[in-house]
């Protein structure tokens, strides 16, 4: 397999010399002769492999190691050898230390190490995030914001409970995470979680789903088929989407929450359901019972302890840990460890998310795909979702009295802060004015934060 190589050797001869044995070796091959041009270039590139001369015109290696191992192992060469100077090159994360002159085959031995090493290591820790994220698939919820911290608080509130809850929130906004975090942190932890989209299934064929029908209770039933119901015995049943079940449906589910008994299609036992019910949706079920699409006893049964996801522009400090969560634990096979920019982070702070988390984690793993061998996440990386209405296109201030002049900048100066994650440079563009007035606005109102 071709790799990068970065050669950083001051004696063009030898620079050349090995330059020339790595093309041999079927690798692309760069030589630099300082540690500026070589920084320079891992601007731009991002090699497998460097091979480094240990005295360079403008600095020390050695001094450079730390900084110069964190992306790719790196192999001394100097002509001065000494066992002090081999130990603590080791001991700063050298992968080998050789000294000159060095045979071709030598060389070509130490480099195929290093990169089967490095591919190894890479592919160890490919399958180490895996399995952690395997471990922790019950870690549903990424960040420390307000927001989400009182979500968490009513999840341990009401899991150890067996009451129903009911869900509200925003399209990709992490519902069905929630019901899988009271499901995990409940006495039904052990049993089945059983999740239903009840926008997916015809209505003719739902009720058979969910309650399963008896052998002969219509054409094709022709042995008795047990319901996600019975599926999710002594665990938690999640009806995702429940505003879009129509009014039969509605009547049996009412039945179920409320004597805790059931039948299956065509037959004629009451079966019992030893299951919790935790409901989600993204209509408005008060409005919908309110006008009659949506049954207000099961409303009223439903919304006895109601839990509300914030939508991810409410909650944007978390969007540096989701990020990162996604991008470690991705599950398609290019086993590089990626990290994002902070242009491509501001970027993505800025962004007002109409699809939420869902569509935060689509634009993550887009761009993990367009970076494709290389390890930093740029802007050009980043697609985001066309002809969405977003709002921000319209600006809403409310205040319980008729506010100051003063009182409407400083609310307006919030929002584009917390738009721009305290970008102030952006700031100053949106507003038209300079980056220094911002600043002083900033200190005049006291929304000092750390600049992004």
């Amino acid at each position: 397999m071709t790799q990068n190589i970065l050669v950083i050797e001051d004696d063009d001869i030898i620079n050349l010399l090995i330059v020339k044995y790595l093309k041999d070796m079927g690798h692309n091959a760069v030589g630099v002769s300082s540690l500026a041009e070589a920084n320079a270039y891992c601007e731009e590139h991002e090699p497998h492999l460097i091979i480094t001369d240990v005295r360079l015109p403008d600095g020390d290696c050695l001094r450079q190691l730390p900084k110069l191992t964190e992306n790719q192992p790196v192999i001394i060469l100097t002509a001065y050898g000494s066992v002090k100077e081999s130990v603590e090159a080791m001991k700063a994360g050298a992968f080998d230390y050789l000294v000159k002159p060095i045979s071709p085959d030598e060389l070509i031995l130490v480099v195929k190490r290093a990169l089967d090493s490095a591919a190894l290591y890479s592919d160890h820790q490919f399958c180490k995030r895996r399995l952690q994220a395997r471990e922790n698939a019950t870690s549903f919820m990424i960040g420390q914001s307000e927001a989400l911290q009182e979500v968490k608080q009513l999840i341990d509130a009401v899991a150890p409970s067996a009451m129903t809850v009911l869900i509200l929130g925003e399209s990709g906004s992490g519902k069905e995470l929630v019901a899988r975090a009271i499901h995990a942190r409940s006495t039904r932890a052990e049993r089945n979680f059983v999740a239903v989209d009840c926008c997916t299934l015809q209505d003719n064929l739902f009720e058979s789903e969910l309650f399963g029908h008896e052998r002969g209770a219509f054409t094709g039933a022709e042995k008795l088929k047990k319901g996600l119901i019975e599926g999710a015995e002594g665990g938690t049943l999640f009806l995702d989407e429940i505003g879009e079940l129509d009014s039969t449906i509605q009547a049996k589910l009412l039945r179920v929450l409320e004597t805790g008994q059931f039948r299956r299609v065509g037959g004629t036992r009451d079966l019992s359901a030893n299951v919790r019910i935790v409901a989600a949706t993204n209509r408005n079920l008060k409005e919908m019972s309110e006008q009659g699409s949506f049954r207000p006893d099961l409303y009223y049964r439903l919304e006895g302890f109601t839990i509300t996801t914030p939508p991810l522009r409410a909650r944007r400090d978390d969007i540096r840990d989701l990020v990162d969560h996604f991008i470690r634990n991705h599950d398609f096979s290019r086993r590089i460890n990626k990290n994002i920019t902070n242009k491509a982070m501001r970027k993505l702070l800025a962004y007002n998310w109409p699809g939420n988390v869902r569509e935060l984690k689509n634009v993550v793993e887009r761009a993990i795909i367009l970076s494709r061998d290389k390890k930093a996440i740029r802007t050009e990386h980043l697609a985001f979702s066309l002809g969405q209405s977003s709002p921000e296109a319209s600006l809403t201030f409310s205040f319980n009295h008729d506010p100051t002049l003063s009182e409407l900048e400083q609310i307006y100066l919030e929002m584009m802060l917390e738009k721009h994650a305290g970008h102030r440079a952006s700031v100053a563009k949106t507003l038209g004015i300079s980056e220094r007035n911002v600043y002083r606005l900033i200190q005049k109102y006291g929304l000092a934060r750390e600049k992004v």
